[in-house]
């Protein structure tokens, strides 16, 4: 599968993808190949079925607004370039990185965006808070899986 990433993504996509979200060649090369493994309909997009495939989501108690981030609104595919974007506000900051060019926007991975990332896994209805009963939903999700896991360990 290797070869199929290298040679459906052209080398300026690559480009544009690494200025615009920090990922090496490489990176971008490997993520292509999981990407283009994920997408079961073979139209250069993923669904929401495509991440719940994804073990690590599957078994995740905030699995289901892991996969939302992934999803603007009102969307129900993710190109390559959207994947990316969205994976960029899980890379590490790096302070060499943080003021490379005055005159570009602020990185994906800076911590004001990602702390605007994890805002909106907490906030479901997009109406710029988080309310009392949005926070129980994480808690509530969250302690079912900790009581799950105490009763597989005895």
């Amino acid at each position: 599968m290797g070869s199929r990433a290298s040679t459906l993504l052209r080398e300026e996509e690559i480009e544009e993808i690494k200025k615009e979200t920090g990922f090496s060649h490489s990176q971008i090369t490997r993520l292509y190949s999981r990407f283009t493994s994920l997408d079961k309909g073979e139209n250069g997009t993923l669904s929401r079925e495509d991440f719940q495939r994804i073990p690590e989501l599957a078994i995740n108690p905030l699995g289901d607004r892991i996969i939302n981030a992934f999803f603007p609104e009102g969307e129900d595919q993710v190109n390559f370039r959207g994947f990316m974007r969205t994976l960029a506000h899980f890379r590490p900051i790096e302070d060499n990185e943080k003021n490379k060019n005055a005159a570009a926007s602020e990185p994906l991975n800076s911590r004001t965006n990602k702390l605007l990332f994890a805002f909106r896994l907490y906030d479901l209805d997009r109406d710029d808070k988080i309310s009392r009963d949005e926070l129980l939903q994480v808690l509530e999700k969250v302690d079912v899986e900790q009581k799950m896991s105490i009763r597989f360990l005895h």
